[in-house]
């Protein structure tokens, strides 16, 4: 258990300085275009000059699909989340693309022949810019291109420009003070925030600033940078660990002769760090007590493979809807708590409800895990014909559980198009489901196990045994290349109504809604501490806290936007959804917005919660 320990420990501080090396990447790059972290950039020119110091090499297509026609500026958090899904160039990949024109393997292209290509296909070069290339004799000779001296020569060029742009960074005794925060050596037992993007719920603006590193001196409560805040507040809360935690969810002695009806989903992490999640209707006949209830769907998993979901926090927003579907109001919330599950009961009016889930993204979050190697999919048998492996069926049976929405045994059309639409973003219609009839086994028009089991494998034979499109179904469903699901949190929604039979359907499949991002806000409006900031009345933070969870909101009244900073350096054993221990938030005039969630980083030890935000 020591040395286990240990590992996790190394691990976790190898992915923490992996994360403060990729901040002052981005950092050092963008300083070298701009004069702050909090100045925005401001043309397609910029963003590209700004991603070239950062060693990419944008195409004009690649610019256009971040800078749109409704795009005005970018911050650095925009810019950070590019530079996480814009990975730089490997020299194997490089080698790869060149391999696909040099087909004898010579390791050299014709001028010629390179020429044509450049200016003919793709985004096309001049002439001018194809000769520019050519001309380098470091990588010609005799009319034709050394690809392999090209490629070294690149990612030199591309390792320099973050080399000069975190030497400047380093030098600049200015530029380093730019920063939000102490950027010295903080305690190692701080806050813990291995997630690099911010929650996506909320809409805003933010700039994030690097993570500290780490060391062994203590910083000061209040921010080196206080020099240059107007105002600012200090929020402390000490939590008891979760095996000291009271059962707070009551369910009624007489809840087994209410009504029921329940509805799988599942919170699914995209490759940029976003949650999306199923959305669903509630239809109550009639005004009825009712309990609501999720929880992370505890499906059977293959014995040694981990169970990581089931540590995600969910937690659903119950909204009533009026005359549109635009203008929903707040019910409430699960704040009530029972271990993993999330509750509440209360009284509801007959109509139709919206169930908002929610996971804060504390615990779901991008990790980097070590994988020895890739879990194998289809095999052939003795007599040649392919099968799928005893570890790929146990997956795909998880996968039915998890999209068997209504936990029937069966896939009707629409669960089996949630399932498409994750998958390949398209949609099975009527006459293809026609088609999967005759083909695969159904009962009562509605796809079996066994039917989904062969579906798999026909779409395995039809690449003859190569899995890579099997592959992207798994990824896109939040497996490992181990067959783990690391990036997926399946739920389980429960509804009991006392007087009347309740109805409750999934209806989309995406990311959280400005509905829900106002529902957040208001709930920790209501139900949270309120401190007006010192020196500034128009600036309030509001602070709740439940169970294992702590969120802050930030209103801002005043006519103006702010710039808010926040300082978590003090806190210890937590877990923030920001990936940051320092980082700044620009608030619109009139308006309020999500700070931060907190959850324990160990659930088996206490925690504390100290939070400073200062009005810059």
């Amino acid at each position: 258990q020591k040395v286990t320990r240990s590992k996790s420990s190394q691990a976790k501080k190898s992915q923490h300085a992996e994360e403060a090396t990729f901040y002052m990447n981005c950092r050092a790059a963008y300083l070298t275009v701009l004069k702050s972290s909090l100045e925005n950039i401001k043309s397609k020119e910029q963003l590209s000059l700004v991603l070239q110091q950062a060693g990419r090499n944008p195409s004009q297509k690649t610019v256009n699909k971040y800078w749109t026609s409704q795009t005005t500026t970018l911050n650095f958090d925009d810019f950070c989340t590019i530079l996480k899904k814009e990975k730089p160039a490997t020299k194997t990949e490089l080698l790869e693309a060149f391999g696909k024109i040099d087909t004898e393997n010579t390791g050299y292209i014709l001028h010629d022949e390179l020429y044509k290509i450049l200016t003919t296909r793709g985004e096309k070069m001049t002439g001018d810019e194809v000769s520019t290339i050519t001309k380098q004799a470091d990588f010609n000779c005799s009319g034709k291109l050394d690809y392999n001296k090209f490629c070294d020569l690149y990612m030199t060029t591309s390792e320099q420009c973050c080399k000069t742009a975190r030497e400047k960074l380093e030098v600049d005794s200015r530029l380093r003070q730019q920063q939000f925060g102490s950027q010295a050596e903080t305690s190692s037992e701080g806050i813990t925030l291995p997630v690099s993007k911010p929650s996506p719920r909320v809409s805003r603006r933010t700039d994030h600033k690097l993570a500290p590193t780490k060391g062994d001196s203590r910083t000061p409560s209040r921010p080196s940078s206080a020099q240059s805040c107007k105002a600012s507040i200090s929020t402390t809360i000490s939590m008891g660990a979760s095996s000291n935690r009271n059962t707070k969810l009551i369910e009624p002695d007489t809840i087994k002769e209410w009504q029921c009806a329940q509805s799988k989903g599942c919170f699914y992490l995209e490759e940029d760090g976003e949650i999306i999640s199923h959305k669903y209707k509630l239809h109550l006949p009639q005004r009825s007590t009712v309990c609501i209830t999720i929880k992370p769907l505890n499906v059977h998993q293959v014995e040694g493979k981990s169970c990581h979901w089931l540590s995600v926090d969910t937690a659903l927003y119950i909204l009533k809807e009026n005359e549109t579907q635009e203008n929903l109001q707040l019910v409430s919330f699960t704040e009530q708590q029972s271990k993993e599950m999330f509750g509440w009961r209360g009284e509801l009016g007959s109509g139709i409800y919206w169930l908002l889930p929610f996971t804060t993204g504390c615990r779901l979050k991008k990790v980097k895990t070590q994988i020895t190697g890739e879990a194998k999919l289809v095999y052939r048998g003795e007599d040649g014909e392919l099968a799928l492996t005893k570890e790929f069926r146990a997956a795909l049976l998880d996968i039915f559980e998890t999209i068997d929405l209504d936990g029937n045994g069966l896939l009707s059309l629409e669960e089996y198009n949630f399932f498409e639409l994750r998958t390949s973003g398209e949609k099975c219609d009527e006459e293809a489901w026609a088609v999967c009839k005759e083909n695969f086994d159904m009962k009562k028009n509605e796809l079996t196990r066994q039917g989904f089991m062969d579906l798999n494998l026909m779409e395995a034979n039809d690449r003859e045994g190569d899995p890579s499109d099997l592959w992207v179904t798994l990824l896109s469903l939040g497996y490992n290349k181990a067959l783990e699901m690391t990036e997926a949190c399946p739920f389980v929604i429960d509804i009991y109504a006392e007087k009347c039979k309740p109805r409750i359907k999934a209806i989309y499949l995406e990311a959280g809604s400005w509905q829900l991002n106002r529902a957040i806000c208001k709930s920790v409006v209501n139900k949270g501490e309120a401190k007006v900031m010192d020196g500034c009345e128009n600036i309030i933070i509001y602070t709740y806290k439940a169970g294992r969870r702590i969120t802050s909101v930030i209103e801002n009244k005043s006519e103006n936007k702010v710039i808010i900073h926040v300082n978590n350096e003090q806190s210890k054993n937590c877990l923030s959804n920001r990936g940051l221990a320092v980082f700044a938030v620009e608030v619109a005039p009139k308006s309020m917005m999500v700070s931060q969630h907190v959850m324990p980083l160990n659930e088996q030890e206490e925690w504390l919660y100290n939070c400073v935000h200062s009005l810059l």
